[in-house]
């Protein structure tokens, strides 16, 4: 029979997050795949663990996958963690994974801390629907392409960021979306030095630029604003009608959508527009 690959999430930080669970399950499988065996090593030492590791990550991910998926199909079960955290979230873990739903063995969830889910539940933003967009792009011009993508949207949209670039990110993030885009940025979750600013693009460039930032980041960006449309909805009818060649439905829909108003209503604005002309 097949062995089971644990997902098993880790401390982000406070090492008091750990469940009883992952404890146990970690204690009892055959091997640990980690994805820095030197830092594992501390978690498993505090909690008395003696499960052999393994290093399991994006660059040796691919052969060490096969290797993985042998020892499960031999009836081995195994633990996969990340430094810290949920593995797979923005962490190596998807290769083997899919690996194991494909050749039909097991994988069950040891869920537990994430930092997405710790930032987004304190930051104040709203979460009835949020983007998670991993971390942003590290070089400037790749990363001002992506905020263009995302400016608009009207969801919080969550990604990571490495501090040394923290100051360089929002000064994109203000470029593109402006300086009063809503933002938290939530730093060194969990540890003594835990700390979320909440404001707007402007303000945390500011609050950051003043000293040297350090550790974890997750910056949370606040839907778009959004913007009162200048002049009546008979106005905008006719601007799109003389600047554009789209045909009265497009133009209707254009029109509802920039005012939040029933299609039908604009229909009927519009219908009079026409007669009059």
């Amino acid at each position: 029979m097949n062995g089971t690959l644990y997902v098993v999430a880790t401390p982000i930080g406070n090492l008091e997050d750990m469940t009883y669970r992952a404890v146990r399950v970690l204690q009892e499988v055959a091997l640990i795949a980690a994805e820095d065996t030197r830092h594992s090593r501390k978690l498993l030492t505090h909690y008395s663990i003696n499960t052999s590791l393994i290093s399991y990550h994006e660059h040796n991910e691919e052969f060490r996958s096969a290797q993985l998926i042998a020892k499960l199909q031999n009836g081995e079960s195994i633990a996969l963690i990340s430094d810290a955290g949920t593995p797979c979230i923005a962490d190596p873990g998807y290769r083997l994974v899919f690996c194991c739903r494909q050749e039909g063995i097991p994988v069950i969830a040891v869920p537990g801390p994430s930092a997405l889910v710790a930032a987004l539940s304190i930051s104040g933003l709203p979460t009835d629907a949020f983007r998670f967009v991993g971390f942003l792009p590290a070089k400037k011009h790749g990363r001002c392409q992506f905020l263009e993508q995302i400016k608009n949207v009207q969801q919080t949209v969550a990604c990571y960021e490495a501090p040394h670039r923290l100051l360089s990110s929002l000064a994109d993030i203000i470029e593109i979306c402006g300086a009063d885009r809503p933002i938290a940025i939530a730093r060194e979750l969990t540890k003594r030095h835990e700390e979320l600013f909440s404001g707007t693009a402007g303000a945390a460039l500011e609050y950051f630029a003043q000293g040297s930032v350090k550790g974890e980041l997750v910056i949370l960006l606040g839907s778009a604003l959004q913007r009162q449309p200048e002049g009546t909805v008979r106005d905008a009818l006719l601007r799109l009608r003389e600047e554009t060649d789209l045909s009265w439905k497009e133009i209707v829909k254009l029109v509802a959508k920039e005012f939040g108003q029933s299609g039908s209503v604009v229909y009927k604005e519009s219908l009079e527009l026409r007669q009059e002309q």
